[in-house]
Order: structure tokens, then C-alpha cells, then sequence
């Protein structure tokens, strides 16, 4: 199963939990487990047009999906999935 890492800011909606295992085979089946089985992530992840939200950077491996086939982007059993919300911040 694919192992999707969860940052810290997004654990208070998974129970606490850091990591999430998915049978899916692309990005967006392993997003879609993955909010299916923690609801109140899904607007956090998820714009109104049911796309991944353009703040939130998924990496498999160390790829960002929006240099592979973004959503699309197949994923191995043996495969790590991070999610690396923006961070806003710093010194005007």
C-alpha cells in the first residue's frame, strides 16, 4: 500500500495520526481514500471543483506532482506520499 505522510497543521483531523495507508494507484485515489475515511479534511484539501486546493503541494517521493502527471501521477505499493501545505509567513 501506498503510505501518505500528514503534516502536523492537518493531524487534528485524522486523530492524530501521521501517516495513512492507501491501496489506490494514482494520487487522486489515495486523496480520495484518504478523505473518505477523514471527512472533515476534505475542505482543506479539496476546492469547490473537487480539485486538490493550489496551496497544497503533494510530493511522491521528492517529485511534486505538478512536474509529474499532477493528480494523475501513478503511485506504487512501496510509494511515499507527502502533503506540504503552504506556509505563510516571514518579514515584510
Amino acid at each position: 500500500m501506498a503510505k501518505l505522510i500528514i503534516p502536523t497543521p492537518l493531524r487534528k483531523f485524522t486523530e492524530s495520526q501521521g501517516s495513512f495507508l492507501s491501496q489506490g494507484v494514482t494520487v487522486r485515489d489515495v486523496i480520495n481514500d484518504l478523505i473518505t475515511k477523514y471527512t472533515s479534511l476534505k475542505p482543506h484539501l479539496i476546492d469547490d471543483q473537487g480539485n486538490i486546493r493550489s496551496f497544497i503541494r503533494i510530493y511522491v517521493g521528492e517529485d511534486d506532482i505538478q512536474s509529474l502527471n499532477q493528480e494523475s501521477t501513478r503511485v506504487d505499493p512501496n510509494t511515499v506520499v507527502s502533503i506540504i501545505p503552504a506556509i505563510a509567513g516571514g518579514i515584510s
